[in-house]
């Protein structure tokens, strides 16, 4: 596949003969591109920047810049895409701050048009990021997690597995695993439709079901709920989600206030 007789590579970049580099695309520094990927017009890559098989970078998009952050010394960093992601027009994804580390993409993403990552972030697989969305740096977001429009994600944030965020909605704590976060992470209830479009069955969801109704029904006491769940729930799933809950650093989102119930109706 062809380099555009427009575009302008670095010296220091490494393409693979079969990669396809669009008109006006500008390749500056010892950006790295895998077999099949497509970068189209106006593309901006740049530094340590990796990209792995199949993926498709949008016109605008801008993927390995410096980090929109004032500690940021000129260190040797980079980012890390994996295989098979998708890039839409305008998004932009910054390279990490602190000297030797990443910013990191898996597989199988899809940033939609605008949405912002930000510098030391961890995306896992299956990923979508909607038009708009902004994550801070230092943000980790698990596999098969759903950030919709227009959403923002405060630094050193967890977005956990299966978890959505409603559109406008923003998060400066952790977001649980499996559960649907809308307004200030608020979460109103488990993700029932992901959850089965993943290939929970029955029982699965059951049991999840459950825990959110002690964990996030109505606003509680956090450790006394994790410990009444761990006492009557038993599933590898709840393990999984109470794991992630001990682990939370910012802490995390919270069922609605009293008053109100998992739905956002008053009670």
């Amino acid at each position: 596949m062809p380099i555009h007789p427009t575009a302008v590579v670095d010296r220091a970049a490494e393409i693979d003969p079969s990669a396809a580099i669009g008109p006006y695309v500008v390749i500056e520094g010892p950006v790295r591109i895998g077999p099949r990927t497509r970068v189209m017009a106006g593309v901006y890559l740049a530094g340590r920047t990796e990209l792995g098989a199949d993926n498709v970078v949008h016109p605008g998009a801008v993927l390995g810049d410096e980090p929109q952050d004032l500690a940021y010394t000129d260190a040797p960093t980079g980012l890390r895409i994996g295989d098979r992601n998708v890039f839409r027009e305008h998004t932009e994804v910054h390279r990490s701050t602190q000297p030797d580390t990443w910013t990191e993409i898996g597989d199988d993403n899809y940033l939609m048009s605008q949405s912002h990552v930000a510098h030391n972030c961890r995306l896992g697989h299956r990923v979508i990021v909607a038009t708009g969305a902004l994550l801070g740096g230092h943000v980790v977001v698990e596999d098969q997690a759903f950030i919709s429009g227009n959403c923002v994600v405060h630094q050193h944030c967890r977005v956990g597995r299966l978890a959505i965020m409603r559109g406008l909605s923003r998060a400066s704590r952790d977001v649980p695993p499996f559960a649907i976060m809308d307004g200030t992470h608020t979460v109103r209830g488990l993700n029932r439709v992901g959850l089965r479009r993943a290939g929970f069955d029955a029982a699965r969801i059951r049991a999840l079901a459950t825990a959110f109704r002690v964990l996030f029904r109505v606003r509680t006491n956090m450790r006394a709920a994790i410990a009444r769940v761990e006492a009557e729930v038993r599933s590898p799933d709840v393990d999984y989600l109470l794991a992630f809950l001990r682990a939370s650093v910012r802490g995390v989102a919270t069922g609605p206030r009293l008053g109100t119930d998992a739905s956002g109706d008053e009670a």
